[in-house]
């Protein structure tokens, strides 16, 4: 498995920026063209989008809380410890990923000071599920559409099948699942619907970013090497602890599915690390 990921890894060009790269320009122009690069006009001009969808995809609450969760970079990333042990070349693009979103997500955060939807408008015009987050300078772009589409980008590529036909089918699904992953934000109503596109192509320059970085420079490298099992044993443990909490806080199906996959991955890694 870990030799895929590494020859699919090989094969990326730099060209795959170029769409990413168009779509960015692409909205820049429209929102120029509508003259809503400012605050206000920006937010103005996707209002009626964020309550249709948010009205509608907040039909389904239980479901869309569920999903938001794998915005969080804890979760999401604890669902796929079981790769350290069976294909740690993509474990090795995550972490670079995963430091270039957040870099990406803090920065941009700061120069586009956009407020949260319960920041700028009446609250019980629209559907909140969860906690309300009603900052006033952190709404674009949404952290959770970045995450969610950095860890799908380094899936996506390493396990990109090698058929042309399936190759597009792989892409379009990834991509449809991300989206929906990520609109989950504005379902339940924690961002504007611009905030989630922008940061789903944050999130997918920052996957490409990270895999093109790792190849360049593997820092990463000594993951595969079983000497530092124990070390994510130990994390593993302190992820578990704190799964169990969320899980007394609050009582989600996607917690239990974390929880089950840690046991797992746990049992995996002590066992192949006896072996070594």
């Amino acid at each position: 498995m870990d030799t895929i990921v590494e020859n699919n890894y090989r094969r990326l060009k730099l060209s795959l920026f170029f769409l990413p790269l168009l779509l960015s320009i692409l909205i820049v122009a429209f929102l120029h063209q509508h003259d809503a690069l400012r605050v206000d006009s920006l937010i103005q001009i996707q209002k009626e989008w964020f309550y249709y969808l948010n009205g509608n995809l907040s039909k389904f609450p239980g479901l869309q809380y569920n999903f938001t969760q794998l915005g969080d970079a804890f979760i999401f990333l604890s669902l796929l410890t079981i790769f350290i042990v069976y294909a740690p070349k993509l474990w090795e693009a995550l972490i670079s990923a995963s430091i270039i979103s957040a870099l990406f997500s803090s920065v941009l955060k700061e120069i586009f000071s956009v407020p949260r939807p319960a920041g700028i408008l009446n609250q019980e015009t629209f559907v909140i599920i969860g906690r309300v987050l009603p900052g006033l300078t952190s709404s674009l772009p949404s952290g959770h559409a970045i995450t969610i589409f950095t860890v799908l980008t380094v899936l996506m590529f390493g396990f990109m099948p090698q058929k042309k036909r399936s190759k597009i089918l792989w892409f379009v699904s990834f991509i449809f699942v991300g989206l929906m992953l990520a609109f989950t934000r504005v379902a339940i109503g924690a961002h504007f619907p611009i905030d989630v596109i922008v940061g789903s192509i944050v999130g997918y320059i920052s996957g490409l970013a990270g895999i093109f970085l790792n190849r360049k420079i593997n820092i990463w490298k000594w993951i595969s090497n079983k000497k530092y099992y124990p070390v994510f044993i130990g994390l593993f443990v302190i992820a578990l602890v704190v799964i169990v909490v969320k899980i007394m806080n609050e009582n989600l199906f996607i917690f239990y599915l974390v929880l089950i996959n840690l046991i797992c991955s746990l049992f995996i890694i002590i066992k192949s690390y006896a072996k070594r």
